[in-house]
């Protein structure tokens, strides 16, 4: 039986569509795909994403472990910011995408990893962790809900207290602050984090468990006049792939290295050692051994995981993720290619027996316009 986060209640009391996901039930959707990706880009979406994993690392070595654990460079971290890396093995293949979150205590992090990958993820922590170093998962004391789009920050600002007093909207991308929400108080967690995953601007809330229905209202309720619905993993996934974010499992895994899949900016070899370094100097960053690419296909031709990229001839790559792209209109997909294509390297996709032709194009294929 698969597990289900708080809100499993309030979701099937709004009729969403549940589906198993990296061990969870969760909603598809709501309405409708569709709809609830054009409500997030044209104005807001209240999302659950409580099935993902929190880590917290706690100890007088932990910035020290936590520098060595990932490849991007933690020491720049100011208290309460976090940043995006990967953790590798030895060998430089991806064990999981993650954020790292320096809290307001220099011996204090909190990792956020993939609900699919939470248990490799801590059982690897755990068989690394030095002496005196506390490594706690944390995840099913912890909900967190994320509000993302153009209209997210409007719609939250008035229920929302910052411990410092400062409005929310001078909360800076990539930082985290105490707060408290529509009154909601006596709770041993409640931060906020500028952060998401749809390529908008947005927060993600983080909460104890047993407060999450509490807040899913709120949040809803706070939202009302400003048009943001519920929505599921259905335009979590296509939003995601619009902006060019990766979803491990799909664009990445163990063997694959950061630079073959786009990541090679988390990576910061003048920082020191760290797991994987010996094994990722030995790559040429601007030559990796796979090309990660964006595809535009024609109309409303969907390439899926998986689908062979050919140049016409022979089979060249595959794609990773792909998807019809409801803000702009047509088929768009990522893929890991072999060294040596490049931009005027017909491409084509194998959609079922059908060869499709298929443009290059740039990564991310949405950018959210300027001042929004």
């Amino acid at each position: 039986m698969a597990a289900r986060t708080p809100l499993y209640a309030r979701h099937e009391a709004l009729g969403a569509r549940i589906v198993e996901f990296a061990g969870y039930d969760m909603p598809l959707q709501y309405t409708s795909i569709r709809d609830e990706h054009l409500a997030v880009r044209q104005r807001a979406g209240l999302f659950d994403v409580s099935h993902m994993g929190e880590v917290l690392v706690e100890g007088d070595s932990a910035a020290e472990w936590v520098q060595r654990l990932v490849t991007n460079d933690v020491s720049r971290l100011a208290p309460r910011q976090a940043l995006y890396s990967v953790m590798c093995n030895e060998h430089g293949g991806i064990i999981d995408d993650l954020i790292v979150a320096r809290t307001g205590e220099a011996s204090k992090y909190l990792i956020v990893v993939n609900a699919a990958t939470r248990a490799k993820d801590v059982a690897w922590m755990h068989e690394r962790a030095s002496a005196g170093l506390a490594v706690e998962d944390v995840s099913d004391d912890i909900a967190l809900l994320a509000v993302q789009g153009p209209r997210a920050i409007e719609a939250l600002q008035p229920i929302t207290e910052l411990e410092s007093g400062d409005p929310l909207s001078s909360l800076a991308p990539f930082h985290t602050a105490p707060c408290r929400i529509a009154g909601i108080s006596g709770t041993r967690q409640q931060h906020v984090s500028r952060t998401g995953y749809t390529g908008e601007d947005g927060v993600e809330i983080y909460i104890d468990a047993d407060r999450a229905a509490e807040l899913w209202d709120a949040l809803l309720e706070a939202g009302k006049g400003f048009g943001m619905v519920p929505c599921g993993l259905g335009a979590r996934d296509t939003l995601r792939l619009e902006a060019g974010l990766r979803l491990y499992g799909q664009d990445m895994d163990e063997n694959t290295d950061p630079y073959s899949c786009a990541l090679g900016w988390t990576v910061k070899r003048a920082k020191g050692d760290f797991v994987g370094a010996a094994a990722l100097a030995e790559l040429d960053p601007k030559n990796p051994p796979r090309r990660f690419i964006g595809l535009r296909l024609p109309g409303h031709a969907i390439a899926r995981h998986g689908h062979a990229v050919t140049d016409g001839k022979r089979v060249v790559g595959e794609v990773t993720s792909g998807t019809f792209s409801f803000t702009l209109g047509y088929g768009i997909a990522t893929a890991s290619v072999q060294e040596g294509v490049d931009s005027s390297t017909p491409l084509f996709v194998d959609i079922r027996g059908t060869e499709v032709a298929a443009e290059h194009a740039a990564l991310p294929f949405y950018r959210r316009p300027k001042g929004e």
